[in-house]
């Protein structure tokens, strides 16, 4: 097998029980770090801190992404025009957050004979909000309710990136400025409580 030391330098190949005597004497593991290789590739290393640096890289990648959630807007074939704008208001904010958006245009009794109203409706949506977001789902019939799936596009992506960085500074500004006020501005305030 191939060995690397626990400074990465490359040892060459060498037996097992040459490795792990080497190990052995270093207080370190042996750890298999490429067992398709041929030969396989071993490493000297603590393996426990080995763990513990893997765990926290993935911590700080779990930390800096951003889960995607999907938020449904219901809608029905009587929803007037102006509501239909105020809908699409909404679903326009969600994917400029980086959200998917999923619309549930619900048929009630005989307006299921109607289903192309429905999905005028919903064609005209996604029409909207074209500049950004694309169609991840063309409007599909589940039992009485017709669906259609947005998801942001890059555009949009980039954006909500670009304002989760902007909101991250001011934030800590936000609260250095609530706690560093000094105690010479809360006496006035006192005064006019006590001569009320």
């Amino acid at each position: 097998m191939r060995l690397i030391d626990e400074n990465g330098a490359q040892v060459g190949i060498v037996s097992i029980r040459d490795a792990l005597s080497m190990a052995e004497e270093r207080g370190l593991d042996l750890v298999e770090v490429a067992p398709n290789a041929v030969p396989p590739v071993c490493r000297i290393l603590d393996y426990g801190k080995f763990r513990y640096e893997q765990s926290k890289k993935e911590r700080e990648a779990r930390k800096n992404q951003k889960q995607v959630e999907v938020k449904q807007i219901r809608l029905e074939p009587k929803t007037d025009d102006h509501d239909l704008e105020v809908k699409a208001k909404q679903a326009r904010r969600f994917l400029l957050e980086g959200d998917k958006v999923k619309f549930n245009l619900r048929f009630r009794g005989r307006e299921i004979f109607h289903q192309e109203i429905g999905q005028e409706m919903l064609e005209r949506m996604a029409e909207e909000l074209r500049d950004i977001s694309v169609v991840e789902q063309r409007p599909t019939m589940e039992g009485r309710v017709l669906t259609l799936l947005l998801a942001p596009n890059q555009k949009a992506k980039t954006q909500a990136q670009r304002e989760r960085q902007q909101q991250t500074p001011r934030s800590t500004a936000s609260s250095t400025s609530k706690v560093g006020t000094p105690v010479s501005d809360a006496a006035p305030d006192d005064q006019d409580d006590e001569e009320d």
